[in-house]
């Protein structure tokens, strides 16, 4: 996918009551590094890097405070971030973090949509200034969990200009790409969360697909680092995935690609 594109995925990043935890816990399950990179505006902030290129594929950072839920927040490419501001305004979202500079990488803002779903958005200043993102054990895309897929589809569409393609009735029935290529998927999740697995963390929430050789091995390493597992591994027309929590209760998935069927939206 062209990361240079308005509302392609940027980054993953997770807030950790426990950043060493984390650390040990994907680090362990996905075989990445990291480093620490201290940020006048943010602090310390560690990066996860692929083994094989030692690039960034995802960030962690400590909560704030205790009043913090931990979670991935998932952060799209836009074109002009001031602009972006405006239209989560008027398609109903709020600024939860106006415009802040990254050192002289980018310009960020976050914000939550109709619906509390908290999600970033990355402009970048200079050519690359943003972590790579799409190798092995990086996000290969996000999932939004909420309670109206419609009305996602509506805001998502304002703010992002997504697409919209239906495939089915199966878990990744609705699909949202950009110049054909996906970007991220929808469910419907209830009080309990999707397929009653315990409560949801929030009314709606992202989380990110990592992609693994081996879903079922996969899995299983996680479950010995102290996952937990919210649907078992399952075959979808994208891959093998299982959706789990970390020691920390942050929802993720990995998924294993199946044939080049499995990479169309």
């Amino acid at each position: 996918m062209n990361q240079d594109v308005h509302g392609t995925q940027s980054w993953v990043d997770l807030g950790s009551p426990d950043v060493r935890a984390s650390q040990a816990f994907y680090r362990g399950l996905f075989g990445w590094g990291s480093y620490t990179l201290t940020l006048d505006e943010f602090g310390d902030y560690e990066i996860f890097t692929e083994p094989a290129s030692d690039q960034g594929v995802a960030g962690v950072q400590a909560l704030v405070d205790d009043t913090g839920s931990p979670s991935w927040t998932c952060t799209f490419r836009v074109d002009d971030v001031d602009a972006c501001v405006r239209t989560v305004e008027a398609a109903g979202g709020l600024v939860q973090v106006y415009p802040t500079p990254v050192a002289h990488l980018a310009r960020i803002a976050l914000f939550a949509d109709p619906h509390g779903a908290e999600f970033g958005v990355w402009q970048p200043i200079v050519a690359g200034g943003r972590p790579p993102i799409g190798e092995r054990s990086a996000a290969r895309f996000v999932e939004l969990a909420c309670p109206d897929v419609s009305e996602a589809e509506r805001f998502y569409g304002e703010v992002f200009g997504w697409s919209t393609v239906r495939a089915g009735t199966g878990r990744f029935a609705t699909r949202w790409t950009v110049g054909g290529e996906l970007v991220a998927t929808g469910i419907v999740d209830g009080p309990t969360g999707e397929d009653g697995a315990g409560p949801a963390a929030s009314p709606s929430q992202w989380s990110p697909y990592f992609e693994v050789a081996d879903c079922d091995a996969a899995t299983g390493r996680a479950v010995e680092l102290g996952a937990g597992i919210r649907s078992a591994p399952a075959d979808t027309e994208l891959g093998r995935f299982s959706m789990l929590t970390d020691p920390t209760g942050v929802r993720f998935a990995v998924i294993a690609a199946g044939g080049p069927e499995s990479r169309r939206p």
